[in-house]
């Protein structure tokens, strides 16, 4: 197994001293699914578990920092990954009741490496790695059939699954995250499964913040879809998003073959097999929550006017409960309320899609384009970017072009109109433009004399020019921007596939 040399020296320095040692948690779990699975898996972080105790490890270790009642000692390495700059330490512990649903009462320190694993969550987490010396040799401790459970692609709750949820109700949640986390085709024992739909209703003494974090998680796994399945299953979505439970069994209309429900979780994972952000993935799923309240009339005909209005309202609601940050909150509420954007080629004018870009924010724009493909798969469509879509995207950019100044215009100039009638002392008219039209011409062949000193320059020697001459250049100058915009059109378009 690839133990770092940190960690090995870590575990030697105890060793040397008669204390015991182990690698525990993830990383034991990463380490020994990879050579299950033979799968590049890099552990997260780096736990060592052991019989000495906090004072007597700061005394081995004085690069370390201890700052919390669970006997858990950061020591500092000096490493460059990132996993390995602190590493924890924590001696052997048992834990007493959890009154809050989340912390333990007390904390004691145990007196054997079992009795310590014999309080963790999930079995696949209860394994040890015992490393003897720097050779790494290395004894796997598995009191609780992890590694089984591991090659079976089993969840399983380590004791009694009622005992260890109702210490810390959070575990409800990481069940469902690892289940979805690890890879595919992962299941949760029936145990297990059935004590998570038993304790669901103690999720809600979870603190907000904690409970979207594991969402968070599930959502930016390969498997979101089946993640937000197995949370409806048990009851837990229930607990801190209820509205989601309006939209089961809610038939729609014509544009769609599925229910409301069913259309929110097949977008989500249209957009997480995509590999999508987490804004565009959450906005998928939430952007048809407003549909059950203004849902009007049945069948084939039935309406849902103004829901991306009413659906953003209660997307607010949701991200504000589960403590989003200010700006994750505001873009998937800005892709939900604009899901519905209507654009058609022949009508939509370049002004309504400068309108729709000030609503919905320039940066957000491609992300409301994905949003719409989760919800065209979502619906049944058997193609996500259809040509409408496409020359939507060729719109934005060209329109973008312009806006940033990228695309060439009177506007790169380092002159303009003003700065010419000064210099030449003459009153504005059509000579002005022409003038410009002229010097652009020349800055597009050579972009290094775009420089106000040289176009002052230029703009007097062209103004000594007969206005047959002018107009002769103007409109040489008007004839090779046109062929400009048109090439950079083109190229465009052919990105877009229009």
């Amino acid at each position: 197994m690839n133990i770092p040399e940190e960690i090995l020296e870590i575990i030697n320095k105890l060793q040397s001293a008669n204390f015991e040692a182990y690698l525990v948690g993830g990383c034991v779990r990463d380490l020994v699914l990879n050579e299950i699975e033979r799968l590049p898996i890099k552990p997260k972080d780096w736990d060592i578990t052991t019989n000495a105790k906090p004072e007597e490890i700061q005394k081995l270790f004085e690069e370390s920092v201890y700052e919390n009642k669970f006997g858990t000692v950061g020591v500092k390495t000096e490493s460059n990954d990132p996993t390995l700059k602190i590493v924890e330490l924590t001696t052997f512990r048992q834990e007493g009741k959890y009154t809050d649903k989340r912390h333990p009462d007390t904390i004691t320190f145990a007196k054997t490496l079992e009795k310590d694993l014999s309080r963790r969550d999930f079995t696949i987490n209860a394994m040890a790695i015992e490393v003897k010396s720097l050779k790494s040799k290395i004894k796997i401790i598995d009191p609780f059939s992890g590694q089984t459970d591991l090659k079976n692609k089993l969840i399983r709750a380590v004791g009694d699954p009622n005992k260890r949820f109702n210490e810390d109700a959070l575990r409800l949640m990481r069940t469902v995250r690892f289940a979805c986390e690890l890879s595919a085709n992962w299941q949760i024992e029936q145990e297990t499964l059935k004590a998570v739909k038993i304790n669901a209703p103690f999720l809600k003494f979870i603190a907000g913040e904690r409970i979207r974090d594991e969402f968070i998680k599930i959502i930016q796994t390969p498997q979101a879809a089946q993640g937000i399945l197995l949370l409806e299953e048990t009851g837990l979505l229930e607990q801190f998003i209820p509205e989601t439970k309006k939209s089961i069994g809610v038939s729609q209309n014509k544009h769609h073959i599925y229910t409301v429900w069913e259309h929110l979780w097949r977008s989500l994972d249209y957009a997480s097999q995509k590999n999508y952000s987490l804004e565009v993935r959450l906005a998928s799923f939430f952007h048809d929550l407003g549909k059950p309240i203004t849902k009007e009339g049945s069948g084939k005909e039935a309406t849902f006017y103004n829901h991306e209005i009413v659906g953003s309202k209660i997307v607010r609601q949701i991200l504000n409960r589960l403590r989003f940050s200010k700006d994750q909150m505001e873009k998937i509420i800005r892709l939900v309320r604009y899901h519905g954007f209507v654009y058609d080629p022949e009508i939509t004018t370049d002004a309504a899609i400068r309108r729709l870009l000030i609503k919905v924010g320039k940066d957000n724009i491609s992300e409301l384009a994905q949003v719409r493909e989760a919800d065209r798969i979502g619906s049944g469509c058997p193609k996500a970017v259809p040509f409408r879509l496409r020359h939507f995207l060729f719109k934005i950019e060209k329109i973008n072009k312009q806006l940033e100044g990228k695309e060439p215009s009177l506007k790169i100039l380092k002159i303009n109109g003003d700065d010419i009638i000064k210099i030449l002392k003459i009153k504005p008219g059509p000579k002005i433009g022409m003038l410009l039209n002229i010097l652009l011409e020349q800055v597009l062949d050579e972009p290094e004399k775009n420089k106000k000193e040289y176009l002052e320059k230029r703009a007097k020697e062209l103004e000594q020019s007969s206005e047959k001459e002018l107009k002769k250049m103007n409109e040489t100058a008007k004839a090779k921007y046109k062929n400009i915009l048109e090439e950079e059109e083109i190229k465009i378009k052919n990105k877009y596939h229009v």
